[in-house]
């Protein structure tokens, strides 16, 4: 599900703009006490979920959007582009080589043509170990998608939330739990979706025993698209619809990974590109990139 309005324009950042022109970033910020998760030389922020409804919450209202038009129309132009800036890539790239399996199967879905993943992941595909399969909304991108070694998918999770069947029919699952997914992967595309607990219920469905999901979320997205309370609430509130998503699906040990805070770090100036908005800011001294975080949970 992830494309854009136009070939060559990216997602446009959540963020606002101040009476003095300047640009607002939103950052993450809780009193709730973390844990330190350590990854190689990196150590990422964790905070626990803990539930905090006891019924559905949410109004149907909450999932409306401004374009209720047919995604089918939307995504239907391939447009190869990055959806989040070089060194939100290179971070989540650092995650993912820790995070995932390097073998057993993987599920990407709101897939395109590129998945983001670690150089040993992509080479644990391309030996056989891992099994990937992608599943999103254009063909053309899915293809370009060379990490797909077990099958690509088309499916408007919108239109059809039943992730489980589509990957039974494809025979990317089997009955089994050990022919179920390790794990599920998902980059800045769970606000678009307009029945999110069904679709992370079927993922849940699909996945082994022990199995995981990470959602990657950052401030960018196109608006029309974008579920109605994505558009209204903090960046905070964000992240914690989305573990209350994983929550009312079925997943336990719900957590939020704080991967940048949209600042970037001393380490990083040097490998930073210059191109773009992120090259505009960092001209004007204002050293920001994109947030990242990693809503995660395992099934019990």
């Amino acid at each position: 599900m992830l494309s854009t309005l136009r070939p060559l324009l990216r997602p446009v950042p959540l963020i606002g703009i101040s009476t003095t022109g300047l640009l607002l970033v939103a950052t993450f910020s809780s009193s709730t006490q973390r844990v330190a998760m350590s990854t190689g030389s990196k150590q990422w922020p964790v905070k626990q979920y803990t539930p905090r409804h006891s019924s559905w919450p949410y109004h149907p209202s909450d999932f409306k959007r401004q374009d209720p038009s047919s995604d089918a129309s939307f995504y239907s132009a391939p447009r190869f582009v990055a959806h989040i800036d070089d060194s939100a890539i290179a971070t989540l790239r650092e995650y993912y080589d820790t995070a995932l399996p390097k073998k057993g199967r993987i599920l990407d879905f709101c897939s395109s043509w590129i998945s983001h993943y670690a150089p040993d992941i992509e080479k644990a595909a391309e030996s056989g170990e891992l099994r990937i399969v992608g599943m999103g909304m254009n063909k053309a991108e899915l293809d370009a998608n060379r990490v797909l070694n077990s099958g690509r998918l088309l499916r408007d999770l919108n239109e059809n939330p039943d992730v489980a069947g589509a990957l039974a029919d494809a025979k990317a699952i089997g009955a089994s739990d050990d022919e179920k997914l390790d794990a599920s992967t998902n980059v800045v595309s769970t606000d678009y979706l307009t029945q999110p607990v069904e679709v992370l219920k079927s993922v849940r469905d699909a996945t082994k025993a022990g199995g995981m999901v990470h959602l990657t979320i950052s401030n960018r997205c196109f608006p029309t698209k974008a579920i109605s309370r994505w558009l209204r609430v903090s960046e905070e509130e964000r992240l914690m619809t989305v573990a209350d998503f994983l929550h009312f699906a079925g997943w336990t040990d719900i957590e939020i990974v704080e991967l940048s805070n949209g600042k970037v770090e001393e380490g990083e100036r040097q490998a930073a590109p210059q191109g773009g908005l992120q090259g505009l800011m960092s001209w004007m001294g204002m050293n920001h990139r994109d947030p990242l975080w990693v809503v995660r949970a395992r099934k019990g």
